[in-house]
């Protein structure tokens, strides 16, 4: 028998069952927790979805995705990490600086001061609470991290040996040994590992992504990934869109949802900075994040969120951009 098939009454029956038990709008629904992005989302990620964020190298994509996978975690379900950037006690550091900053605002201690305890090269010493009790928020960044540090699970990937079947076989796992299905964030798309001596990359990353909204559809969860741009999209001054998705158009056409970030100061129309000197450093501090393609919500949404890179996050609380944007700067300083 074929698995594969269904008929309608079997899913208007299951869709049924699932609301008559009341969790089936909750548990398909992932929230980031970037508040006007899970409004302009209808609530925010979903099941079976596969979600594309690109942007220009330096812009704190990784910074983004661990900030959703961080508030997914803190809300009580499950996220899988596969990271191909960074080793895993890097991600640590980053998501203590995160919770710091979020306690101590301003005055909370920076990712790189917050390393140097990790490596104890702080001049200090004692365990790690101990060598940041003396920080704003440092030492209670500690403690909100193990709140939900078993519910955040890291996969140090290689793109010599992660490809989609262990993205598959460590979905199985968590699902299986956690109780719950996770938020899959992978970091990035073109690192993932496809077998056999395939020469081109539009054809390598295809494959990829075909693979990636499969396993988002055959386990039912959602699944976040980065996305590496093309030599034009990382051009200074550029508004990165779809078509610098590096790769293949497979990108944009198999993605339920596809979100770039830009720097606002790069977007932003000319007369907002000639007329108003004071915007030109104003605006530097914000990334503008815009919803390029979605399935279940709005497109062409353009939100800002100010920049807190000296502490490995985002302000969440953002809002949409009031200022007219265009592809290309045609302001220089």
């Amino acid at each position: 028998m074929d698995l594969s098939l269904e008929t309608l009454t079997g899913v208007l029956e299951q869709a049924d069952y699932r609301v008559r038990a009341g969790s089936h709008a909750e548990a398909r629904v992932w929230p980031t927790g970037f508040d006007i992005l899970d409004v302009n989302l209808s609530g925010g990620l979903r099941s079976g979805e596969l979600v594309l964020l690109g942007g220009p190298q330096g812009l704190g994509k990784t910074t983004w995705v661990m900030q959703v996978a961080r508030n997914v975690a803190r809300s009580g379900r499950v996220v899988l990490v596969f990271s191909f950037e960074h080793d895993l006690q890097t991600l640590l550091v980053r998501l203590v600086a995160l919770e710091a900053g979020r306690l101590g605002g301003p005055d909370a201690p920076s990712t790189s001061r917050i390393r140097q305890s990790f490596e104890g090269a702080d001049g200090l010493t004692g365990s790690l609470a101990e060598r940041l009790s003396g920080t704003d928020g440092g030492a209670k960044a500690i403690e909100v991290v193990q709140e939900y540090a078993d519910r955040l699970v890291l996969h140090r990937s290689t793109g010599s040996k992660t490809g989609l079947d262990a993205i598959r076989a460590a979905i199985v796992k968590v699902t299986e040994e956690i109780g719950q299905q996770p938020l899959v964030v992978v970091d990035y798309l073109q690192k993932i590992h496809v077998p056999g001596n395939v020469p081109e990359e539009s054809e390598r990353i295809t494959t990829v992504v075909e693979g990636l909204k499969d396993l988002a559809l055959d386990n039912d969860v959602p699944i976040l990934a980065v996305v590496a741009s093309d030599k034009e999209g990382i051009q200074a001054g550029k508004r990165m869109r779809v078509n610098n998705l590096r790769g293949s158009s497979s990108l944009a056409y198999e993605a339920d949802t596809v979100l770039l970030l830009n720097h606002k100061y790069d977007v932003v129309a000319r007369h907002h900075l000639v007329y108003n000197m004071g915007n030109v450093e104003r605006f530097k501090h914000y990334a503008v994040l815009s919803i390029e393609k979605s399935r279940t919500g709005k497109t062409g949404i353009d939100m800002e969120f100010y920049k807190r890179f000296d502490q490995s996050r985002f302000e969440s609380e953002g809002r949409i951009v009031s200022e007219q944007l265009v592809d290309e700067r045609v302001f220089t300083e």
